[in-house]
């Protein structure tokens, strides 16, 4: 896996080993950001991060901040090598995706949340918007066989199927 774009263009970043995470490949990332448009600024949050490779591209590409939260403790050594390789800071919580954003009082410019594939979304979708600040974007990674999941309090903006994958944009 690489850095698509940005100051940290080309960069190889690592993955946990193991089958726990499903990193997002390098075309739907590269996909996503060309959904996302310019993330100048911005304040991210990374919800199940697994290799941290979608904040890592928002701060590659200008974000001002960026927070991962993931519950493997594999996954947190992964991101934070990564952090340190690229030499870009952020902080990176290792703890149940759940629990944090239901203690989580900030909002962001940009939620990104790819959890599990087959993950319940009933269970998280309810606390999302309430992370999104004003004009903020939730872009949700869920399997490409799956339904768009509907996030209360946020107006879908767009859903797009990628091989496996389907990426789906909220707004504020």
């Amino acid at each position: 896996m690489r850095i698509i774009a940005g100051t940290r263009r080309g960069h190889r970043i690592a993955a946990p080993k193991g089958r726990d995470t499903r990193p997002t490949s390098d075309r739907v990332r590269e996909n996503a950001f060309n959904l996302i448009g310019p993330v100048d600024d911005a304040d991210v949050l990374d919800l199940f991060a697994g290799s941290g490779a979608m904040g890592l591209e928002a701060l590659s590409r200008g974000a001002a901040s960026a927070t991962f939260v993931e519950s493997d403790r594999e996954a947190c050594r992964t991101i934070n090598a990564n952090l340190d390789k690229l030499k870009l800071g952020a902080g990176v919580l290792c703890q149940d995706v759940l629990r944090a954003v239901t203690s989580e009082r900030r909002t962001y410019d940009l939620v990104l949340c790819d959890p599990p594939y087959g993950y319940d979304h009933t269970r998280l979708t309810p606390y999302l918007a309430r992370l999104v600040g004003d004009d903020g974007l939730l872009v949700y990674e869920s399997s490409g066989r799956e339904d768009p999941p509907e996030v209360p309090g946020l107006d879908l903006r767009t859903s797009r199927r990628y091989g496996s994958a389907r990426l789906t944009l909220f707004d504020r």
